[in-house]
């Protein structure tokens, strides 16, 4: 695919900034990067575009609920999409692949920790005219290739991203949640 924008391919994070300015504390080791001090936001932004990210959750099993290998993948920048490891649990709209306190995934799609998993997102940005939304921005997910949100409407922003502010073009964002989450293969194409 010549038009895809890669984010991260394994080799640095001069594609990323933190909301102060100050450099990336994120370790890369092989081809991923691990989740360091603070969010990192993409340099690169978009509108409608189809969003590739790979993730793995640390095994944790002490742990339980929000404490056991927390992230988050904020879409445009404001609409989260949890990384959490749910492996084997009912879902609810604060587990893996839900939009974070809005909408929870249609089905568990999430693998064991420590395995590498994808989201595919295809994202519709929200329509703009006259500094007014005339249309919402829309999301499908797919977890592992299981489609877990199907074209659904966002009526807000999740909190916790660059911004709360509804914009027509916005970064990624992957966040620090305390938790050694790995991600990798980080690609966009804008549509």
């Amino acid at each position: 695919m010549d038009n895809k924008i890669w984010l991260f391919d394994g080799s640095d994070t001069n594609g990323w900034k933190t909301h102060d300015g100050k450099p990336v504390d994120w370790r890369i080791s092989g081809d991923y990067m691990t989740v360091g001090t603070g969010n990192i936001i993409s340099r690169e932004t978009y509108g409608d575009a189809y969003l590739h990210v790979e993730f793995a959750c640390p095994d944790m099993p002490e742990a339980t609920g929000q404490e056991k290998g927390n992230s988050g993948v904020f879409v445009h920048g404001a609409y989260e999409i949890q990384v959490l490891d749910s492996y084997g649990l009912e879902l609810s709209k604060w587990d893996c692949g839900a939009i974070y306190d809005c909408h929870e995934p249609l089905c568990n799609a999430s693998l064991p920790p420590e395995e590498w998993q994808t989201y595919d997102i295809f994202f519709r940005a929200p329509r703009i005219s006259d500094e007014k939304v005339i249309e919402k921005a829309r999301m499908t997910v797919l977890h592992n290739g299981v489609v877990i949100h199907n074209n659904i409407i966002l009526e807000r922003t999740t909190g916790g991203g660059v911004t709360t502010d509804i914009k027509a073009e916005g970064p990624l964002l992957l966040q620090d949640h305390g938790d050694r989450v790995r991600y990798r293969n980080i690609w966009l194409i804008k549509l």
